[in-house]
């Protein structure tokens, strides 16, 4: 048995033995990993190589946008955004049959935007939505799925840490992965909403009153200072002003600012607020570390040449070759988050899509909505859990609510897939496509 067998087998029998134990998957990952490394280096050379490998994946000015994002999310959470980012999209859905459950999906898309994270979206929304919608006779498992399916469209629609990421590895622009968000984001909001209105319909649910024009004018207002931030940080990515980075930290500036005019955050807790963000900044970049030494192990042993000529020996039809890689990043998605599946397999997928022609703004887009939808998908799916333990529910009584979801999605996933001017017609608009 040659070494890159050897390294291949010692590294997929320590994932699953270790993912199979219950540890969690950095832990996983990263001893898994670095045992392969020292088979392959030796045991000094290993354990060095494997350390030098975990800082370098975590030394990049770019990766410097994630925590600063994170905490002006964590900020916008706690400085009660949230409760207007529902109101507005009570205003913007209200005729709508079904109108409370197509209020969630709405606020999911705004508020995910804004916080960059699904799990956030999921706690926030579906802990305001929920209570209104089972006093309005909604089935609990329903209001459940409907919140945990619409939550990852935030992911797509930036500012969102999972580009950031794929950006890094690809050598893709940021703002043009941005901009190639909207579209997809915008769609998995709609899919969602199609699932919504036939249960609205099935059920004869009816609209809210909409209320005075008046009302809903104010309502809109209140929630603009909340939606500026994605105009200024996104139009000032997008024009130049200020790189990913610089425009995180001025999302931070602002989040904090607009709090205190509300009136939402007091002095006080600021350090709770900056534990809180540095716990999950901490989570996401060991995440990206461990994953640093473990795509070293795979290129080293050959395994993405491997995965590459194994896909192409199965078939060379494009469209056949971009379905199996759906299929294989669905099955990940299970059991992986989205962050380090995008730096184990864009290396290995990425380079197959460009040989068949495919822009990598469109792949980075294909990748990271494939993995969104792992995030709902058990046995792992963060934001299947969160939304559930909100609704106060078991995973296996929102199962069954979530499979019209997962079949939309999915459908939509292809649309995306094998329609590239959803993902690249607004960056040629803004002439960042070469």
């Amino acid at each position: 048995m040659d070494i890159a067998t050897t390294l291949a087998l010692v590294l997929l029998f320590g994932v699953v033995t270790l993912l199979a134990l219950g540890a969690p998957i950095a832990i996983g990952i990263g001893l898994a990993s670095a045992a392969a490394m020292m088979v392959g280096l030796g045991p000094e050379n290993g354990m060095q190589t494997s350390a030098q490998r975990m800082f370098t994946g975590t030394t990049s000015f770019t990766l410097l946008a994630i925590p600063f994002f994170i905490l002006a999310g964590v900020i916008m959470n706690n400085g009660g955004i949230s409760r207007r980012l529902v109101d507005a999209a009570k205003v913007l859905s209200g005729r709508l049959p079904g109108s409370l459950a197509h209020t969630n999906v709405v606020a999911n898309m705004m508020f995910g935007s804004i916080s960059g994270s699904g799990v956030a979206s999921a706690a926030a929304v579906g802990g305001t939505m929920g209570p209104m919608q089972a006093k309005e006779g909604y089935r609990a498992e329903f209001s459940a799925a409907t919140n945990i399916a619409s939550a990852p469209a935030g992911l797509l629609i930036p500012p969102s840490n999972t580009l950031i990421v794929y950006s890094l590895v690809s050598g893709t622009s940021i703002a043009a992965l941005f901009l190639a968000g909207y579209l997809p984001g915008i769609l998995w909001g709609l899919a969602t909403m199609v699932v919504v209105a036939v249960y609205a319909w099935r059920r004869k649910l009816k609209a809210q009153s909409p209320g005075s024009l008046r009302a809903g004018l104010k309502v809109l207002l209140d929630a603009v200072p909340s939606l500026l931030l994605i105009v200024i940080v996104i139009g000032g990515i997008v024009g130049g002003v200020f790189t990913a980075t610089e425009g995180s930290a001025i999302a931070v500036v602002y989040a904090l600012l607009l709090s205190f005019v509300y009136r939402t955050i007091k002095v006080r807790e600021l350090p709770s607020i900056l534990i809180e963000s540095t716990k999950i900044t901490a989570a996401v970049m060991i995440l990206i570390g461990v994953s640093s030494i473990m795509s070293w192990v795979m290129s080293y042993a050959g395994i993405p040449d491997l995965i590459a000529s194994t896909l192409l020996g199965i078939t060379d039809n494009t469209v056949m070759i971009l379905i199996l890689m759906n299929i294989v990043l669905l099955l990940v998605g299970t059991f992986m988050d989205p962050t380090p599946a995008v730096l184990i397999f864009t290396p290995i997928f990425l380079p197959i899509a460009l040989g068949f022609g495919m822009d990598p703004v469109h792949f980075g887009i294909m990748i990271v909505f494939n993995l969104c939808i792992g995030t709902i998908t058990p046995p792992v799916g963060p934001v299947l859990f969160v939304g559930a333990r909100i609704a106060g529910l078991r995973i296996e009584s929102v199962i069954r609510s979530l499979l019209p979801y997962f079949a939309v999605l999915v459908a939509t996933l292809m649309v995306v897939t094998f329609v590239p001017a959803l993902s690249l017609w607004l960056p040629g608009v803004a002439g960042l496509m070469p």
